[in-house]
């Protein structure tokens, strides 16, 4: 897949948002990446999603929860983790077909409805709200490479909000796309898009992936998802080659009602500064010893959790 024409054209200039110095296109050719797709209840992915012109996508009766996790090691503002947890969706005034929305994506708006998109640094959040339209915030993030596996985990306010692990493997499959991501702030729809192409590490129903789903309140409605754990497929990229395009498209959030006020503002977006500062990383040993004492459905929300024992209880005080 070639990029397109407009943003090839940009390709050597530069543009000034903000006070966020760009130079064109908006992108990265180094940085690793994951993601899963994890089978959930449809109803109850359709109650996240904001207005009524997103249809949660229908998968054989299901809905489906996205995360990607990109380590971005070259953008004009530093590096920085971007962790994203979103649901699968068409847009449009009525749902789409099953199935079909995925083989034909420009004509149902398919995309990923991003329902959180925590990231590392201020300067991040800014450029994210103020441009995208996206409802990020800053949290407590790593990005972990090993061997057999990798693994992002995702704290806010001193709690866990969410961790994945996705397994490594010999199996290599090229792959380009158009990716849609929508975002809800300020009261408005916004869709931006981007084009990427890797080589992605894949696994197709993979025992060893886990995701857990922390306490913290980001984290409550994900809980409601009735969340497989074993997830419909994983990969993981070394090394992608991503841009955005140059421009967005937003609509305004309607109902057959008057709408409360939104809960993020423009005003959340102008004070903020052009820091690469990272906080603190998440707390990776709490968190190993949730995953050491759940199954994989209590981790997930599915099923009840256990009182933890006294060992994860002082660990979850001192953290």
């Amino acid at each position: 897949m070639s990029f397109p024409r407009r943003v090839r054209w940009t390709e050597g200039r530069y543009a000034n948002v903000d006070g966020i110095p760009f130079q064109m296109p908006v992108g990265t050719r180094t940085s690793p990446a994951l993601f899963a797709g994890f089978s959930i209840d449809l109803a109850a992915a359709q109650e996240l999603l904001p207005g009524e012109e997103l249809h949660a996508c229908r998968v054989w009766n299901r809905g489906m929860l996205m995360t990607a996790v990109v380590d971005y090691q070259d953008t004009p503002i530093g590096r920085y983790v971007e962790f994203c947890i979103g649901i699968l969706c068409t847009r449009g005034p009525a749902p789409a077909p099953p199935l079909l929305p995925l083989t034909m994506l420009p004509p149902f708006g398919t995309g990923v409805y991003i329902y959180d998109l925590p990231v590392s640094s201020e300067v991040s959040v800014k450029g994210g709200r103020g441009i995208w339209g996206m409802a990020k915030r800053q949290a407590n993030l790593d990005y972990v490479i090993g061997d057999d596996t990798v693994s992002s985990q995702y704290d806010l306010d001193g709690q866990l909000v969410m961790r994945i692990d996705v397994p490594r493997t010999s199996t290599t499959v090229p792959m380009s796309m158009r990716g849609v991501g929508y975002g809800d702030f300020r009261g408005m729809l916004t869709k931006s898009t981007v084009y990427l192409k890797a080589r992605w590490e894949m696994a197709m129903r993979p025992t060893s992936a886990r995701l857990l789903v922390g306490d913290h309140a980001r984290a409550e409605p994900l809980k409601r998802l009735d969340i497989d754990p074993r997830p419909l497929f994983t990969g993981f990229s070394p090394r992608i080659e991503a841009v955005l395009d140059d421009h967005i498209e937003s609509w305004f959030l309607t109902a057959g009602h008057p709408l409360p006020e939104p809960i993020q503002s423009m005003a959340d977006a102008i004070d903020l500064t052009l820091s690469q500062d990272w906080l603190a990383p998440p707390d990776r040993a709490t968190s190993d010893g949730i995953l050491a004492e759940l199954s994989p459905e209590q981790a997930v929300g599915r099923a009840p959790r256990p009182p933890l024992s006294p060992v994860a209880s002082e660990q979850r005080s001192a953290s």
